[in-house]
């Protein structure tokens, strides 16, 4: 009984777990049954789990939920993982989907080896990786509410020719405008209002972020990460929160493909046809990559910020750093003069951005 394995599918929702167990290699489930994610259901989970004679593994999706049943289980001593729910294998026939099912197939897949596990965040890096996300959210929310204030302006003939926009300069000229109709004026002051918070709540993410990168534990990896031209510490908090240990991929093409990076295919026979990439994989990360790239576009020079980066760091980093600037620009200019477009150039890019990313990765521990 010792080396039976048990194998244990959880379809994990806000209010109810529908478990399904399978003994060993059984094609049907010895039991399958629900419980209430509550602390009486982790107790009564982890209490079945415990007495369960032979090896115990369970497996759930990554969701809404989090980490919590994940952290618990581990704490207990219990074998447990989490499966990435975008690369779970489904069949295109299969037109049900219900909790039972779910857990079904989910203990069916890992017990196969089919599910693709993630790497579970600790709680203090799943903690700074809120503050970033939530910085990101806001600066998308304070984009929208600019948005919204321009067009705004727009509709009624109000159209800003004097340079930059959001400028003190652009500012001034909003304070001078005065709609016509009543609603219309108080529409404006609350869209200016919204502004104002919004950019108050960004500022101060950016200080809590700041502060965070400077600590012992984050500023030796923001500092390694930004000796390459396009990492600031956002890029580079951004990169380290979301992937964690960058040694964990094996190559360069494996966080590449974790990245979306990696060209679409669809190939048969002696017919081989690639599509554009397959966005399968962290998609914060894959933005700032892509951000970044553009840096590269610009005729490659060594100013004072970039040499103020790399100042102090070991030269392996900073030939690694030097490599990628004349090797990424000498990319973009080829690409865009055979004719593709600078946003397609950019995606190229970002993609080899990631490989020297990940090479710096391996010498920053």
């Amino acid at each position: 009984m010792k080396n039976i394995t048990n194998w244990i599918g959880i379809d994990d929702h806000a209010d109810k777990w529908t478990i399904a167990h399978y003994v060993g290699a059984s094609q049907e489930p010895a039991r399958e049954w629900e419980l209430m994610p509550s602390e009486s259901g982790y107790r009564k989970l982890i209490g079945w789990l415990r007495e369960m004679p032979g090896k115990v593994r369970v497996v759930y999706e990554a969701g809404p939920c989090g980490y919590e049943m994940y952290r618990r289980l581990r704490r207990s001593g219990l074998e447990c993982e989490v499966a990435a729910p975008s690369l779970t294998p489904r069949k295109p026939g299969d037109r049900i989907k219900t909790n039972r099912r779910d857990a079904q197939k989910l203990a069916r897949l890992y017990r196969a080896g089919e599910l693709t596990l993630i790497t579970v965040p600790d709680a203090r890096q799943e903690s700074v990786r809120d503050v970033v996300r939530a910085r990101e959210a806001s600066k998308e929310d304070l984009l929208r509410a600019k948005h919204q204030l321009s067009k705004l302006l727009l509709r009624y003939g109000h159209r800003y020719r004097g340079g930059n926009h959001w400028t003190q300069r652009h500012w001034a000229w909003m304070g001078q405008i005065i709609l016509a109709e009543r609603a219309s004026n108080e529409v404006m002051k609350q869209l200016v209002r919204t502004i104002e918070q919004r950019s108050a709540v960004v500022t101060e993410y950016d200080r809590l972020i700041a502060e965070i990168a400077a600590s012992a534990e984050y500023a030796p990896l923001v500092a390694a990460l930004s000796v390459l031209r396009g990492v600031d510490r956002l890029t580079a908090m951004t990169v380290l929160v979301e992937l964690g240990d960058l040694r964990r991929f094996e190559r360069a093409p494996q966080l590449m493909a974790a990245l979306g990076l990696v060209p679409s295919e669809q190939s048969t026979g002696d017919k081989v046809q690639r599509l554009s990439i397959t966005k399968t994989g962290n998609a914060h990360v894959r933005h700032v990559v892509v951000e970044a790239a553009w840096h590269y576009q610009r005729v490659v020079r060594s100013g004072s910020r970039i040499r103020k980066r790399r100042t102090g760091q070991p030269a392996e980093l900073v030939a690694i750093a030097e490599k990628c600037d004349s090797r990424l620009h000498r990319r973009f200019t080829r690409l865009t003069s055979r004719g593709k477009r600078s946003t397609v150039a950019a995606v190229a890019v970002a993609r080899e951005l990631a490989g020297f990313i990940w090479a710096i990765g391996q010498q920053m521990y």
